[in-house]
């Protein structure tokens, strides 16, 4: 039986950016052929496919045009690394990835984007890819919710253990609703008092400070 410890990728593994929603922006434009004139619902904990699927609604288009709009929006990340365009790892986060293939743990994904969008920011990060279980990974760009994807997490992993690192209470009620444990950190737009209302079985501040409760966490939820 093996331990899979599902990272999210926004405010977990890689802080978040100011302008991390202009790709978005562009490629709904190009995809629709108009202009936005209102923005979805707050996306911090949202996948990909409810964020778009939203703001197409929102803005009176086809949600047909969902998929078209993920073909734009692969090309730009592609273009935007290309470019050079940086983004810096959650503090201790790359630690914590080392410190749990020590312990013989599958790292892998579970967040809102798409695997495309995923692998170019991490690689931006200065995170390695094969750092990760693609194979054992889930994204959101066909996940209507995040419930969706972590039950599809949850059944795909039966038979294993699992865990889920998020920074968001949308992350903590998703995990919940899948059966799996959820350990949260601080490093996204939630503090840690936030977090502690959700029924997570940690939350810390941090990757560094938190490094040894969450691996004995991690210990204590899979039985080791």
């Amino acid at each position: 039986m093996g331990v899979f410890v599902l990272w999210d990728i926004d405010g977990t593994l890689i802080y978040n950016s100011p302008g991390g929603g202009s790709l978005f922006v562009e490629a709904l434009r190009l995809a629709t052929g108009g202009e936005l004139d209102r923005r979805g619902a707050n996306p911090h904990g949202m996948t990909e496919a409810q964020l778009l699927a939203g703001a197409l609604e929102v803005n009176g288009y086809d949600p047909e045009l969902l998929p078209k709009v993920f073909e734009h929006l692969d090309r730009l990340s592609d273009e935007q690394y290309e470019a050079g365009f940086t983004r810096v790892a959650c503090k201790g986060a790359p630690e914590a990835i080392a410190a749990f293939a020590d312990h013989g743990w599958t790292n892998a994904l579970l967040t809102g984007n798409g695997p495309t969008r995923s692998k170019y920011k991490l690689l931006a990060a200065g995170y390695d890819a094969n750092a990760f279980d693609w194979s054992h990974s889930y994204f959101g760009h066909e996940a209507p919710s995040r419930h969706h994807l972590t039950a599809g997490a949850r059944d795909a992993l039966a038979g294993h253990h699992a865990i889920i690192i998020g920074d968001t209470p949308n992350d903590g009620e998703a995990a919940d609703s899948a059966g799996i444990p959820f350990i949260a950190v601080a490093t996204g737009i939630f503090d840690i008092w936030a977090l502690r209302r959700t029924s997570a079985i940690l939350v810390v501040p941090d990757l560094v400070s938190g490094l040894d409760d969450v691996v004995a966490a991690i210990e204590g939820a899979v039985g080791q």
